[in-house]
């Protein structure tokens, strides 16, 4: 029985922390090329829809890009071999929100 309440409180701590990560918006009627690494040289691994929202989990330097929101040679990590040009996301702030990839 105490297993069991355990895991339930693991779930809840899960759900937690899932809900606690922020997404940021992508230019607003921009479908955003998703690439293989940080730069437009990577594959597109696929494209994300008009009114997409990223969450951002690490920064890179990489190819500049001029978008909607300035000239920037950063790259978002949106998930595992996944990368954005922060010149298409939102975030609020012209530098770094996140950590470098390593």
């Amino acid at each position: 029985m105490i297993a069991g309440f355990t895991g339930a409180l693991l779930m809840v701590g899960a759900a937690t922390a899932e809900s606690a990560l922020r997404h940021y918006p992508v230019a607003p009627g921009v479908r955003l090329n998703v690439r293989s690494g940080p730069g437009t040289n990577y594959t597109i691994v696929r494209i994300l829809a008009e009114g997409a929202q990223v969450p951002i989990f690490c920064q890179s330097p990489g190819t500049t890009v001029t978008g909607p929101y300035g000239t920037s040679n950063s790259w978002d990590n949106i998930d595992n071999g996944e990368y954005v040009s922060d010149a298409y996301v939102n975030t609020g702030s012209d530098g770094h929100i996140k950590p470098r990839c390593s």
